[in-house]
């Protein structure tokens, strides 16, 4: 049976993450464990299920963005339900206006997560916290006429997430209402905060005792391990300075971390990668228990230049698994040709994508777009890497240039603030293979002229 080219298209979609309790998305992922420095993930789940599982840790989890820690977490829930923990994942994204996020705000969003998701949980009526609810719901409506907060549409409700003994108050309903409010409105933003601000201990203590602490007890008596908070995305929040001068993540992750670490039940935090490079790291890794953990880009060149046997194979077949998920790895190989020109082609986007697995999946997707049959030519790949190359050397400018060549040069870098910004933008990637430690310009810049100065 031949490949249709369209189904192919739809698998290559790059911001798609792989569900990993999805049977069908299961067979697209690749484990890149061994050419990313570790098991990164079974570290993780091995600090919360094996070494802590009653006592409340904090991780934080790191990369480029794009380069698959949301699949990777995926795989952790998965992994932790197994055993026996109850695992609430969300991406903070959707909660949250990420130019301008709080503390309280993730305080907050983090409860209503819970709370929608304990189904057949039932607690006591959470008095303080429903008193913060309260108190931000009023000064809303004195902010704004006409806001119904009594309203609840269908679906929403006791029926849905935890119960409260004897009351129709909804936690989830309720911040999900101030939350949706406030996101796209800063005044409104600035004047909760202001409220619950001075009251951040109070309202960690009200989250703790009459929302966490009880649910996790009913949770144990039902079996259940404990509970596992993974905050996605937290790694997009903008970097701007708060009106009083501090950047936004060093204020989040390091002001504030004795209160992203002080909810009692386990917590998976992603962090911009940015604050690895930060003058404030250090203070940083003060707070936490464990140095971040750092998921980096599959190898395709060594430190030395030479070629990545491993990490290229592993890249080829998370290529070959979208075109042919149900066929093993050696059946896979003996399909090459029926996609590509050749297996240089497919050497060469792997090759050119840095080992950025969402950067290869785009880079895939426009070379079919362009095609638009197979077999894909491998002229046409080297016109979608060179409109891609085009695209991105606009923005950079002479210094970040000479940055560049002496990345290439050198395979490292410094915490100087221009190379934050150049592994923001994705031009230098960092890797970690069998010991090795280094970092490299992204591939699709190599044949740019300003690289051979």
């Amino acid at each position: 049976m031949c490949l249709d080219i369209r189904d192919f298209f739809r698998a290559t979609d790059p911001g798609k993450t792989l569900m990993i309790a999805d049977p069908e998305d299961r067979k697209y992922y690749i484990d890149f464990s061994t050419v990313r420095g570790g098991e990164i993930i079974e570290e993780m789940q091995s600090t919360i299920s094996f070494f802590s599982p009653n006592e409340p840790t904090c991780t934080l989890f790191t990369g480029h963005i794009g380069c698959g820690k949301s699949t990777e977490l995926r795989r952790l829930q998965e992994e932790l339900k197994k055993d026996g923990f109850e695992v609430v994942y969300f991406e903070s994204s959707e909660d949250l206006e990420m130019a301008d996020v709080d503390i309280s705000d993730i305080l907050l969003a983090i409860a209503k997560r819970v709370s929608e998701s304990l189904t057949g949980i039932v607690i006591p009526e959470p008095n303080r916290l429903r008193g913060f609810i309260d108190g931000a719901i009023n000064l809303l409506n004195s902010e704004v006429t006409g806001l119904d907060f009594s309203v609840k549409p269908p679906g929403i409700g006791q029926e849905v997430g935890l119960k409260i003994n004897n009351s129709e108050f909804s936690l989830g309903f309720g911040i999900g209402k101030i939350a949706t409010t406030i996101k796209n409105d800063a005044n409104l933003r600035t004047k909760i905060n202001q409220f619950l601000g001075p009251q951040k201990t109070q309202l960690i203590e009200a989250i703790n005792q009459e929302l966490l602490e009880p649910a996790i007890a009913k949770l144990k008596e039902q079996g259940k391990t404990g509970l596992v908070v993974i905050v996605d995305n937290l790694d997009r929040i903008e970097n701007r300075q708060k009106p009083w001068g501090r950047p936004q993540q060093e204020y989040l992750f390091v002001d504030q971390a004795e209160s992203l670490k002080k909810l009692q039940c386990h917590l998976v935090y992603t962090m911009p990668l940015a604050l690895k490079f930060s003058s404030d790291y250090g203070n940083l890794i003060e707070h936490f228990d464990d140095d971040p953990k750092m998921l980096p880009m599959v190898p395709v060149k060594m430190k030395d230049g030479t070629w990545c046997d491993e990490g290229l194979a592993l890249l080829r077949q998370m290529v070959l698994a979208r075109a042919f998920p149900n066929l093993d790895e050696v059946q896979r190989e003996s399909k090459i040709s029926e996609i590509f020109e050749d297996a240089a082609a497919l050497d060469r986007l792997c090759a050119v994508s840095g080992g950025h697995v969402r950067d290869l999946l785009r880079l895939l997707r426009m070379w079919i777009q362009k095609d638009r049959k197979l077999t894909l030519k491998k002229a046409t790949l080297e016109t979608v890497v060179s409109n891609r190359r085009n695209e991105i050397v606009i923005p950079i400018n002479e210094p970040e240039w000479e940055l560049l060549r002496e990345v290439q040069q050198n395979k490292d870098v410094s915490g100087d603030e221009s190379y934050e910004i150049l592994i923001r933008s994705r031009l230098v990637f960092e890797y970690r293979y069998k010991g090795e430690f280094w970092f490299d310009v992204n591939p699709i810049l190599a044949d740019a002229p300003e690289l051979q100065l």
